[in-house]
């Protein structure tokens, strides 16, 4: 399966889980807290957020520069014997994956993160990141 083709919640969920995983200072500060809903609220879904064309473009962009980086390390860490080495290598990775989203034009690890839910939220959000990432970004 290409990216191309990944269903959005299925790449947030993969992309977003390898860049907090093995970076506990990282998940700790960008943390949101956790509340507990209000009487009559439902902790369900949250309002979509609107997110523009240029941001998706940015997300793809910022997508694609990680989804090189987890090729890369994949199969190194497949490759890898011994546990410490695995993770070492994933710490690595996630550094990595970190730094291809800061380094993104017009994108944070906030506005990564901001975006991969939002296209989990809202269908409209999620089908729009796809054509984005189906179109090859423009020359950089």
């Amino acid at each position: 399966m290409t990216i191309r083709h990944m269903p959005v919640a299925a790449l947030g969920a993969a992309v977003l889980s390898l860049i907090v995983i093995g970076a506990p200072a990282f998940a700790q500060q960008n943390a949101a807290p956790q509340t507990k809903p209000v009487q009559g609220q439902s902790m369900e879904q949250p309002a979509p957020v609107a997110i523009s064309d240029e941001k998706l473009e940015a997300f793809a962009v910022a997508y694609l520069q990680v989804d090189k980086v987890r090729q890369d390390y994949s199969a190194k860490i497949g490759a890898a014997k011994d546990p410490t080495s695995k993770q070492k290598l994933q710490n690595e990775a996630n550094q990595e994956m970190i730094k291809a989203v800061e380094t993104s034009p017009n994108m944070s690890v906030e506005d990564y993160k901001t975006v991969i839910s939002a296209a989990q939220a809202d269908p409209v959000v999620a089908k729009k990141l796809q054509e984005k990432l189906q179109t090859p970004p423009a020359a950089q």
